[in-house]
């Protein structure tokens, strides 16, 4: 599991890095994807980083296109920041197409009964 892990991080890492982005940066991406538009302050709450240090994340992101901040539409003063779906598709997609296609190969490989159990496992992992 240790070896998964870390082979998963150390890639992300190599992919961020290749698009010019840190291993921050990417971190927040990522939490825009399973949360949706957050506030900074949600971010930084989230990350565990300092609101400072967000708001520098934030900018290269915003940068780089791969992030858009937006006044939240029912308290004008509160900005959201949403990530820009068709940009990280564009330039992160193709990174991971093979890691995308290996996965698919294995999860065709497997019975119905074992990928439940995958599934399962899988869950109880992350919950």
């Amino acid at each position: 599991m240790i070896r998964l892990i870390a082979g998963i991080v150390l890639f992300n890492h190599a992919v961020a890095q290749r698009v010019g982005l840190g291993g921050s940066d990417a971190q927040f991406m990522t939490l825009l994807q399973l949360h949706g538009p957050l506030t900074p302050g949600r971010l930084a709450e989230l990350s565990g980083l300092t609101t400072g240090t967000v708001t520098g994340v934030l900018d290269r992101l915003e940068r780089a296109g791969f992030v858009r901040r937006t006044r939240d539409g029912g308290d004008r003063r509160k900005v959201l920041v949403e990530l820009r779906e068709e940009v990280v598709t564009e330039r992160l997609a193709p990174h991971y197409r093979g890691q995308a296609e290996r996965l698919d190969a294995l999860l065709r490989a497997r019975t119905p009964a074992e990928l439940a159990v995958i599934e399962a496992f899988l869950d109880d992992l992350s919950g």
